[in-house]
């Protein structure tokens, strides 16, 4: 099946569909250092374009998606951010549903914070999907249960068209991993270290993480360590002469970006695309619950009812 990757960033969610056996047919980016990554890393063509401003989805069309993926910028959502929904990027999540309403592929996958789960903006774009015909399955999921060595919390919306809501909750639940997948179990002994440094929001939380543990979230952020940092009591050890932050290639692997994958750009740049991507394997894990519903139910039929286009007008890309 073919897929389009909106707001695609560096490309976490095509590579994580791309290796659950999905065609990636092309993908849209606005962010420059993002695309240069996107290109150095996949074939197919990125397009450079503002995906707020978009009056006619042609182009989109064109591609003939049977999948449309993406992950809206959250940050007016996100506990890093100010929460304001309506400071403007929240309204991308709303773009997201015209393109994919107007467009009609077969399913969407759309990624979020969890904290969208509250806002105004995901009603809407879900009261958009409905009237489309969209049965929808939406979903918190940890990362560390779906085979990423960090507790990451992100919010999917999965919609297929004709399906009842909920149609594929039962393949999410069922592959889930008991247990929590921590560095070690990922990298084993590749990091050179036992004790790591992520910088905390307030130091009233611990800044110290041991390999054997989930890694927690990845951040847009990496920094050394403050000078006269108090041992916080939940750091896992005393002394932390030795402790030191993560590389941005060690950050990259958490992410479960290959090792071979190529980073771009100035290393506050390429901290951000990483901390912003979705986790590789976590994108497999949704794509993989896609897949295999599908062979599922490749004997029925799956309504899909024909819908004319809505919007008609111009998009400008560039390569």
């Amino acid at each position: 099946m073919r897929v389009i990757d909106l707001f695609a960033g560096c490309g976490g969610l095509s590579l994580g569909f791309s290796k659950a056996g999905f065609e990636i047919g092309a993908a849209f980016e606005n962010w420059l250092p993002a695309i240069n990554v996107y290109r150095a890393n996949f074939h197919h063509p990125v397009y450079n374009v503002d995906l707020s401003n978009v009056d006619d989805y042609s182009a989109f069309v064109e591609c003939c998606p049977d999948i449309i993926i993406g992950g809206p910028p959250c940050q007016d959502f996100s506990s890093a951010g100010k929460r304001d929904e309506n400071n403007g990027r929240g309204d991308l999540t709303v773009s997201f549903a015209k393109i994919v309403c107007a467009v009609r592929p077969q399913f969407f996958v759309m990624e979020n914070v969890d904290r969208i789960v509250k806002t105004e903006k995901l009603r809407t774009a879900k009261k958009l999907f409905f009237d489309a015909g969209y049965g929808l399955t939406e979903t918190i999921l940890d990362a560390s249960l779906c085979g990423v060595p960090q507790i990451r919390k992100r919010f999917f919306l999965v919609g297929l068209r004709g399906a009842e809501d909920r149609f594929l909750e039962h393949y999410v639940m069922k592959n889930l991993n008991k247990k929590q997948m921590t560095v070690y179990d990922y990298l084993g002994n590749s990091i050179d270290t036992e004790f790591y440094y992520r910088h905390p929001r307030s130091y009233a939380r611990r800044g110290v993480f041991s390999i054997h543990e989930p890694s927690p979230t990845i951040r847009g952020v990496n920094r050394p360590i403050p000078k006269g940092y108090k041992k916080h009591k939940g750091d896992p050890v005393n002394d932390i002469s030795q402790v030191r932050p993560l590389t941005t290639k060690e950050r990259s692997l958490i992410q479960t970006f290959p090792d071979d994958f190529v980073w771009l750009g100035c290393k506050t740049e390429m901290e951000q695309l990483i901390g912003n991507a979705v986790p590789v394997k976590l994108a497999m894990f949704v794509a993989n619950c896609i897949q295999e519903y599908i062979k599922d139910h490749k004997n029925q039929t799956i309504k899909t009812p024909k819908i004319p286009l809505l919007y008609h007008t111009s998009i400008k890309m560039t390569f």
